[in-house]
């Protein structure tokens, strides 16, 4: 009996940990470790959110084909999406500490030349379509388009010049992420990726 009282205890600490968390995102840091139900101590947690799919059926070999290649994108493109975004928010609060904009542009060319050197090897080694990818998971990842971010940290003329390169193979920095739209395969795969299921 004592069993089944724990176990919907954690059910409804789970709704209510979820139902929560989602309206205050410090709530995770507000739940106590453990509570006291009639004497009983019972653990309390925070677990992340579960998307189940139905299973990936497909109407001939080359959409199955097609399906894998994305998986591999998106398993080749999302770590540097999301190195991106914890980049742009170590940047923004770093800039913040510097005393005058000369100190910030200085930062901001040096920080521009080093990635340039680490990860030019890297990305040219991308595909055309992993790199269309890669441009719409920073917009999925930094909720704001590439071309906006190199707005906001290099201006408007760099930021331009950088789109119009990207113009000349195809794409655009401006490209929106559209998780129920033109990128349900690809969103599906990401969450996939990031609960370990692929």
């Amino acid at each position: 009996m004592k069993f089944f009282q724990l176990i919907i205890s954690l059910v409804v600490c789970f709704v209510v940990c979820t139902k929560t968390n989602a309206q205050n995102p410090s709530f995770q840091d507000s739940i106590p470790p453990f509570f006291i139900e009639k004497g009983d101590t019972v653990k309390t947690m925070v677990l992340r959110d579960v998307y189940i799919y139905p299973q990936q059926t497909f109407t001939g070999k080359g959409q199955e084909q097609q399906y894998l290649k994305l998986i591999r994108d998106v398993k080749k493109t999302l770590p540097y999406a999301k190195m991106i975004y914890g980049t742009l928010i170590e940047t923004y609060e770093y800039m913040m500490t510097l005393p005058d904009e000369k100190a910030r542009e200085a930062h901001l060319k040096q920080m521009e030349k080093d990635l340039f050197a680490e990860y030019k090897p890297v990305l040219k080694k991308l595909t055309l379509s992993q790199g269309k990818l890669l441009i719409k998971l920073i917009d999925r990842e930094c909720n704001q388009n590439s071309y906006d971010i190199l707005k906001a940290f290099l201006g408007p003329f760099r930021a331009g010049f950088w789109n119009l390169f990207a113009g000349m193979f195809g794409t655009s920095l401006k490209s929106d992420w559209d998780p129920a739209g033109k990128d349900a395969a690809a969103e599906r795969i990401v969450q996939m990726v990031e609960m370990g299921l692929l």
